[in-house]
């Protein structure tokens, strides 16, 4: 297990699976999405979903930022907004296929490249954040992979500069429940919070391309975090699975205890110290045992 230090870490939902994370003198956007209710995000070929559910803040209301992390290129996760409104100066964290359009067709000339298993930092006074680009698939079929846009799953270690790393943050990005994320936690295995995108997204014919209640219970039982946060439901119309869904089926598996509930508009704190108490609980097995 990697060395960890203390720290906290803010994080403010604004919306489907855009969050605010602020952890000393860095701050972070991920998958900015700021379409408004009602409003469509352009999935690729031709699909269209209409967004339920505003989001918490505007472009215009964001802090100042110091970097974007970007799990793919969608539009309900980097949408108009976002490409016309951010500061095409900040660096943006993404997969291959991303940086490369968002270079060349949107002028975010800082866009950079994280392929699989590959790291980034972010440096700012006293404070980084270690960024690696994890597995994720968007799609089980091949097929379908190949009309989806690559995915990533991403690792945020926040940390001082001259210490270990106080909190690790896991974001999922679209992905479904697959064999290569079990090499997740064989790597980085105790990690802090685990931040799911779930909704159980459903193309027509039935297909589908994220994770629904029961493959989010089952990979955060695979992963052992300290503290799981569902992200990415009920925000569009092909978003099937809902947080009801969730949270009975991680009551039924013995995983409530670890949930963090945070609505849009909320923000909630995750403190390094939090892990270093000594007695982390193991999430329970299938049978409901602790392993």
């Amino acid at each position: 297990m990697y060395a960890r230090g203390t720290g906290r870490l803010e994080i403010e939902v604004v919306g489907n699976a855009t969050l605010l994370l602020r952890y000393g003198n860095v701050t972070l956007l991920t998958d900015p999405n700021f379409l408004h209710r009602g409003q469509y995000a352009y999935l690729g070929n031709g699909l269209v979903s209409r967004r339920l559910r505003e989001p918490a803040r505007a472009v215009e209301e964001l802090p100042e930022l110091d970097a974007i992390v970007l799990s793919h290129l969608h539009g309900d996760h980097f949408d108009r907004v976002a490409r016309r409104s951010l500061d095409h100066h900040l660096p943006v964290f993404t997969t291959p296929h991303a940086a490369r359009r968002l270079h060349t067709l949107y002028g975010f000339r800082a866009a950079q490249s994280l392929p699989i298993w590959q790291d980034a930092w972010v440096r700012k006074a006293d404070t980084q954040v270690r960024i690696t680009a994890l597995p994720a698939r968007h799609a089980g079929h091949p097929i379908l992979r190949r009309l989806l846009p690559p995915v990533m799953g991403t690792l945020l270690q926040f940390g001082p500069l001259d210490g270990p790393a106080g909190v690790s943050l896991y974001l999922t990005g679209d992905t479904l429940l697959f064999e290569g994320l079990s090499e997740i936690p064989r790597r980085f295995p105790g990690i802090d919070l685990a931040v799911l995108h779930l909704g159980g997204t459903t193309l027509p014919g039935g297909l589908l391309v994220t994770m629904d209640a029961e493959q989010g219970v089952e990979l955060a039982r695979r992963l052992d975090p300290v503290r799981i946060m569902p992200v990415h439901y009920e925000q569009y119309t092909v978003m099937k699975s809902p947080l009801s869904a969730f949270l009975d089926a991680a009551q039924r598996a013995g995983l409530s205890d670890h949930i963090v509930h945070c609505a849009p508009g909320a923000t909630t704190v995750f403190n390094g110290a939090d892990s270093q108490r000594g007695q982390r609980p193991h999430l329970p097995g299938p049978d409901g045992t602790a392993e």
